[in-house]
């Protein structure tokens, strides 16, 4: 039922915005006829760009995560609406501008354009602050309101205090807790009743119309709680606290029926979403193997020849897609016969001739494993392979560190574009390093790809300082 009403402001404010977005557009529109009557041969054009508008409200609300990109439904604060508000934004003139790009129309005023767009941003903004609310006030009060009783522990109450304040919004009015047993202290927040033995009594006057049960009780006292509900008519939702009971988040989907809990969401297990990046891996990885490898190669070799002749390979196995290992290939940056293989690179490593220290500089030694790209080892994009001895150490700090694994090892990734890179020296290191491939993981989207891409070729213009 809140999932519900939620839902419906939601709906209600995205219809509302949709009616200013046109009443906006059409009044500027009016005013602009007003100042320049010829404009009125264009009327059929301009109901084209409304209609482009629109559909890019309506786009934007199709694929908004609010949880990524929004604010609380009932913030006040103008600060928290303004990322969705500039979204919005974005998307109503970016379907405006590629219509008129498609058909070529040069019938739109830029006085129109630029006034429009000024004014939908702030009417955008208003609505998202101050509609919620006010649809609340007007659809959940009197009859709609809803006598909530809470049954728990008066501990979890300051947990979820935020959250049932915001439910007030929706006609969710607290009467009290009814706590599962034992002597608990009474809360400051809401009064307690007493135990779930008075639940009968506290229900008898007919004033409660839900019941929420703060937490996973015991099935038996569910089952009971669900049965003394239904016999009442009353509402009854369970809060579904199992990731606090095992301490991590959980994820939960329903697959043909099934309920599951994950424990990691995973974009990159959708076929769809696999086939994008393999068409991205391709599409960079072609053009630097057949084009700018070969003259590149050459440069390597001339350099080596003058200060560390040898092979112009280094070849070496490494940890990739479920840890089977692979052989990744680099421009040579070390003496040959350097010694251990295993042991990190550091920074004024003895081992690495001086042409080396340059190619390492820029990630130009990385730039063979478009070859391994190519073969389908690795990606443009992911978590970076290592030695399969240095994946066994990190996992003995880390008992997480595999999880890694479930994506394909990439040239570069999120870790590295945000200056975690080189030697890992601490625990604090190879940590941060996993939960930026973690984060990567669980948020991979075409649209980050290029941006890490996008901040690589920056970062090898101007390497930072962790660079060797």
């Amino acid at each position: 039922m809140i999932a519900q009403r939620t839902r419906g402001i939601h709906s209600l404010l995205a219809l509302a915005q949709g009616a200013l977005a046109t009443l906006l557009f059409w009044g500027v529109y009016g005013l602009l006829l007003a100042l320049t009557p010829g404009t009125g041969m264009f009327a059929l054009n301009y109901a084209g760009y409304w209609a482009a508008v629109i559909v890019g409200l309506t786009l934007e609300i199709a694929v908004r995560r609010d949880d990524k990109f929004g604010a609380p439904l009932y913030e006040s604060s103008l600060v928290r609406h303004f990322p969705i508000a500039l979204r919005q934004l974005a998307f109503s003139l970016g379907a405006l501008l590629l219509l008129l790009a498609i058909t070529k129309d040069l019938a739109i005023s830029r006085t129109f354009l630029l006034a429009f767009g000024t004014l939908l941003y702030p009417v955008l903004l208003w609505s998202s602050a101050t509609l919620p609310t006010r649809f609340s006030r007007l659809l959940f009060r009197g009859q709609r309101e809803n006598g909530t009783l809470l049954v728990g522990p008066a501990e979890r109450l300051p947990q979820l205090d935020g959250w049932l304040r915001q439910k007030e919004q929706l006609g969710i009015r607290v009467a009290g807790l009814l706590t599962l047993g034992g002597s608990e202290a009474a809360s400051s927040l809401i009064p307690v009743l007493g135990t779930i033995d008075r639940f009968e009594e506290v229900v008898a006057d007919g004033s409660i119309s839900q019941v929420i049960l703060l937490e996973l009780a015991r099935p038996e006292l569910v089952r009971q709680l669900i049965a003394q509900c239904e016999q009442r008519g009353i509402r009854l939702l369970i809060v579904n606290d199992f990731a606090e009971q095992v301490r991590r988040p959980i994820i939960s989907r329903v697959d043909e029926g099934v309920n599951v809990l994950m424990l990691f969401e995973e974009p990159l297990e959708n076929p769809f979403n696999r086939v994008l990046k393999r068409t991205l891996d391709l599409v960079f990885s072609i053009p630097v193997v057949f084009l700018i490898l070969p003259p590149l190669g050459l440069l390597v070799w001339l350099l080596q020849r003058l200060q560390s002749p040898g092979p112009l390979w280094y070849q070496q196995p490494r940890a990739g897609l479920q840890n089977r290992a692979f052989t990744i290939l680099k421009f040579r940056t070390m003496h040959p016969d350097h010694g251990n293989e295993e042991q990190q690179a550091t920074s004024g490593d003895a081992r690495i001739f001086s042409a080396g220290r340059w190619l390492r500089r820029f990630s130009l030694d990385e730039m063979p494993q478009f070859v391994n790209v190519l073969r389908g080892e690795m990606s443009v994009v992911g978590p970076r392979p290592h030695l399969l001895a240095h994946n066994a150490q990190f996992a003995e700090v880390l008992a997480n560190y595999h999880v890694r694994a479930f994506i394909k090892p990439g040239i570069t990734g999120l870790a590295q574009v945000r200056g975690f890179r080189g030697e890992a020296r601490t625990t604090e290191d190879i940590s941060a390093r996993l939960q930026s491939d973690l984060i990567y993981m669980e948020h991979w989207s075409l649209s980050l790809d290029l941006s890490i891409i996008t901040r690589t070729l920056w970062q090898m213009v101007r390497p930072p300082d962790s660079a060797r």
